[in-house]
């Protein structure tokens, strides 16, 4: 009688609730499959480097406007040799036309949202027009739940819209990590379903501010197109950082 309480209970939570539970679940079941597989992964994938290039400078004529890229190893550039393949120089290149760009990168690969809140806290206060983001991927291979992951979003934005002053704030989704081609099952099927919870709270967290917006990082549709991803299967390559960059630089026209 007992269990069957429990169940009834069970399925009477929320489904997000009962989503949270299952994950969790999952996670301490899994555990032995996580370490050993997550060992080979870190043997096993080659570890890129941070490309090659400037991190700030001014590009292009026209409308004045600054930018600032912040985040983890995609904000960087990992999966490319140098900045101008990287989503800094797509961006740069789809604007450098209408827009005398003004821009700073500062992104270093393997920082979690927390470290990313420290950097930024090192930096001098000064207004940007846009700032772009990319975090989430370390946080999800630290198995932050979504509940505490949200909680350090909203720090990390309001510390932006405090010391950067941003018009327009662009968020890149957290990757689909199972379809990951460096990562295995069942690590790669938990990976993304951490991702996928990640999204949904971040989702609804943009809902309620005007000034931002986000880019989904669509693997299905990169994959359709025949885009592959970095020799290490786990960053963005050229071609997905110029569709990224594409997709920035609309929104950035439509606001300015």
């Amino acid at each position: 009688m007992h269990a069957l309480n429990q169940s009834t209970k069970l399925l009477k939570t929320p489904l997000p609730r009962r989503a949270i539970m299952i994950l969790k679940a999952a996670t301490i079941a899994l555990i032995p499959a996580l370490v050993i597989q997550g060992w080979r992964v870190k043997k096993n994938t080659p570890r890129l480097p941070e490309p090659e290039g400037m991190r700030e400078g001014q590009s292009g004529s026209g409308q004045a406007l600054s930018i600032l890229i912040a985040g983890d190893s995609a904000a960087a550039g990992v999966g490319v040799a140098t900045q101008e393949d990287a989503l800094l120089g797509a961006v740069l290149k789809e604007l450098q036309a209408d827009y005398a760009v003004s821009w700073k990168l500062h992104a270093k690969s393997g920082d979690s949202t927390a470290q990313v809140i420290e950097s930024l806290n090192a930096l001098e206060a000064r207004h940007y027009d846009v700032v772009l983001t990319s975090v989430g991927v370390n946080d999800v291979t630290k198995l932050m739940s979504a509940e505490a992951w949200i909680q350090q979003q909203r720090k990390f934005y309001g510390l932006i819209e405090d010391k950067f002053t941003p018009d327009l704030i662009i968020a890149a989704g957290v990757p689909p990590m199972h379809l990951f081609p460096a990562l295995p099952n069942p690590l790669g099927w938990l990976f993304g379903q951490y991702a996928k919870q990640m999204n949904k709270q971040l989702a609804q967290f943009i809902q309620h501010r005007p000034a931002m917006q986000w880019i989904e990082y669509d693997l299905k549709k990169y994959q359709s197109l025949n885009l592959e991803m970095a020799a290490d299967g786990f960053h963005p390559s050229k071609e997905i950082y110029q569709i990224w960059a594409q997709e920035a630089a609309a929104k950035i026209r439509r606001k300015f």
